[in-house]
């Protein structure tokens, strides 16, 4: 089924706040309604395999590891009416025009990704593609620290905050990273 008019739809949050499993819940109901659906994730993203996107929790979906977002045009298939693209803060500048070329070919685009790095700051295209964006989603995780709604990722190195001149992208999970509120979100600037 094809779409009258493309959209832009933007799934974001911390780590932990079920970003993917919302973008896997939206994929599957676009597949019962028989729109064809593509999905792309950044290779770097190797956490759980290769090409899957993969939930924290377990679910998964079919995906194509793509270097960058030219990538993305090149490996679309004719009749694709839902594109897909998850971890979007580790693509170039290019994914925001990209997005949009697909939108304006009446395709329905859902983007996953961090709106924040660790240290609090907003993360690669991410920040643009929310403001352009017809429908945002911030979800909210559960703080580590206190048990409370938590909007921030705070990345751990030896059980301690990472502090504020670490490198921005370094990708993994719970070994890593933890959700955590305002309050307990620590960066240390020295």
């Amino acid at each position: 089924m094809k779409h009258h008019t493309g959209s832009i739809e933007v799934v974001t949050g911390s780590m932990f706040s079920g970003k993917t499993d919302e973008l896997i819940r939206r994929l599957r109901r676009a597949t019962i309604a028989r729109q064809k659906v593509q999905v792309f994730k950044p290779i770097i993203d190797n956490r759980y395999a290769v090409e899957k996107v993969t939930s924290h929790a377990g679910s998964d979906y079919e995906a194509i590891p793509v270097q960058n977002s030219s990538d993305i045009l090149a490996c679309l298939e004719k009749g694709t009416t839902v594109v897909a693209i998850d971890e979007a803060q580790f693509f170039d500048e290019g994914i925001i025009s990209l997005v949009h070329e697909l939108a304006n070919r009446e395709l329905r685009v859902i983007v996953a990704g961090l709106d924040m790095d660790f240290r609090g700051e907003p993360f690669g295209p991410m920040p643009v593609l929310m403001a352009q964006a017809e429908r945002v989603d911030k979800l909210q995780a559960i703080c580590m620290t206190c048990g409370e709604p938590a909007s921030r990722t705070q990345r751990l190195v030896n059980g301690r905050p990472a502090r504020y001149h670490d490198p921005v992208v370094i990708v993994g999970a719970s070994e890593l990273y933890e959700a955590r509120c305002r309050k307990h979100h620590d960066v240390p600037r020295d």
